[in-house]
């Protein structure tokens, strides 16, 4: 809901709620099962067999964790200070750099269009900071700070689900 225009960022906002269900079914489906993240990928490997990576939890944990880092790295390019000189207001500096490090590669050539095309719907910085501070009004010093201490709790976690992939062999590089 950060990112401005809902209409550009609903089907966004549904693949993430989608993926994290999709997750979240598995668990529930047997909790003392699917203690872990890990342990979703290592069962479905030997459910699915071959179709695995491509199926279930896997392939939405795999599509939820390229949402976040895009995510993380939005919120570090802004924190970081990074912008463009003439509109120091705006994030498409930042949403881009997110999209080229984390998404990009994975995208056809309609979905690299539609992305480059989206970031002319995004909030401005200060509207997003205020989002993010559930509408309170906050110095923009403040809200930097509290994306830094989100930052470095939530990216070793991302860092360690990139790395589960990357050991299981789950990484899938089609593109969608």
């Amino acid at each position: 809901d950060c990112l401005g225009t809902p209409i550009v960022y609903s089907p966004v906002k549904a693949d993430l709620t989608g993926n994290i269900k999709k997750i979240r079914a598995v668990y529930d489906s047997n909790p003392a099962k699917f203690k872990t993240l890990q342990n979703i990928l290592e069962v479905e490997r030997e459910m699915h067999g071959s179709a695995w990576p491509k199926t279930g939890a896997t392939l939405a944990l795999m599509w939820l964790k390229r949402g976040l880092k895009f995510m993380l790295v939005l919120l570090q390019s802004i924190s970081d200070g990074e912008r463009d000189e003439e509109h120091p207001n705006l994030i498409r500096v930042n949403a881009m750099k997110a999209y080229e490090i984390a998404l990009k590669k994975y995208h056809g050539w309609m979905l690299q269009k539609l992305f480059t095309g989206s970031v002319y719907a995004l909030p401005y910085k200060s509207d997003l900071l205020k989002a993010l501070e559930k509408g309170k009004e906050v110095k923009e010093e403040e809200s930097i700070e509290k994306i830094h201490q989100f930052l470095s709790r939530v990216t070793p976690i991302l860092d360690a689900i990139y790395e589960m992939y990357t050991k299981m062999n789950a990484e899938l590089s089609y593109k969608a």
